[in-house]
């Protein structure tokens, strides 16, 4: 499946406009924001967990990272509420379930093979610095060569950014 792949084009997408697409685990659906293959895959998607769903266990071959939107997501490492950003690397395993169900933002397949950090941060606990524009605030979450990932504010909106940047 080829959903906008050229990175180089700007996308708007009303995520609540689409449909929900089940996964290969009952309970767990999907919205597809952008893809580059089949079930494993260069993705971006917003995922769905219904209470008591759960994924099967599974290692991350191109790493993974989400942001927690609504409810609680879980795995072996931990419990995650709404607000917490986690970075799995490359070549990592979890479990992933909800108990009372969840809703993620979630990127697959995007990170380079030598960031081998895991990052886990309770966002609505830390702090937000002051941009380089007057409304604009952000909180770094992590950094590795050129890549930077960050919540950006603008003006009390937040919106969560992945910059990759290839030279």
């Amino acid at each position: 499946m080829k959903l906008h792949v050229d990175l180089s084009q700007r996308v708007v997408v009303e995520s609540e406009s689409l449909d929900w697409v089940d996964s290969p685990m009952i309970g767990v659906q999907r919205r597809m924001l952008e893809r580059d293959g089949e079930e494993v895959a260069r993705a971006t998607s917003i995922v769905r967990y219904a209470p008591d769903s759960h994924f099967s266990a599974h290692t991350h071959g191109g790493g993974e990272e989400f942001l927690v939107l609504e409810g609680i997501f879980s795995d072996e490492y931990g419990n995650y509420p709404a607000g917490t950003y986690i970075r799995n690397p490359v070549g990592s395993t979890h479990t992933p379930f909800s108990k009372e169900g969840c809703t993620i933002l979630v990127k697959l397949w995007q990170m380079h093979p030598d960031d081998q950090q895991r990052v886990a941060i309770a966002t609505k606990e830390s702090p937000w610095a002051n941009g380089l524009v007057k409304g604009l605030q952000v909180m770094p979450l992590h950094s590795y060569g050129t890549e930077n990932v960050a919540l950006v504010k603008w003006n009390g909106m937040r919106v969560l950014t992945f910059s990759l940047i290839c030279i």
